[in-house]
């Protein structure tokens, strides 16, 4: 029987970019090693999880011109502490034990790259954010 760890580590895309070397600090290593592919792969749920937030804040975002769309993922995301931990619980619980150990050291500035990522993951996918895509 496969292990938790050996399942979840199978499941996440490979990120060629997301480069790993020596000179990078133990968060950047962290990031690219562990984030950047969570949050890749959790991509279509967080998207699902924010068309949520927008229905039960009463469809605003869809009147919003592009560049308030974008000021109000950033709001959303930075200033809404009940949504911000909900999707760090999309992205922790997809964490190995070994990476929450190590996630724990460090969790502040840790949470700031993570909120970043899924910010931006949320912004590149805003096309699928329109009113059609959402119901």
């Amino acid at each position: 029987m496969e292990t938790r760890e050996t399942l979840l580590l199978h499941l996440r895309p490979e990120i060629p970019s997301a480069t790993i070397n020596p000179s990078m600090s133990s968060d950047e290593i962290f990031q690219n090693r562990t984030l950047r592919p969570v949050v890749k792969l959790q991509s279509e749920l967080l998207v699902e999880v924010f068309q949520n937030y927008i229905r039960k804040h009463k469809n605003v975002f869809y009147d919003l011109t592009i560049e308030k769309r974008l000021d109000y993922i950033e709001n959303a995301i930075h200033k809404d502490m009940k949504f911000r931990n909900s999707l760090k619980g999309i992205i922790i619980g997809q964490f190995t034990v070994t990476e929450y150990r190590d996630y724990a050291t460090n969790s502040s500035d840790l949470n700031k790259r993570m909120m970043n990522l899924v910010k931006e993951r949320l912004k590149s996918n805003i096309q699928l954010l329109e009113y059609q895509y959402a119901h």
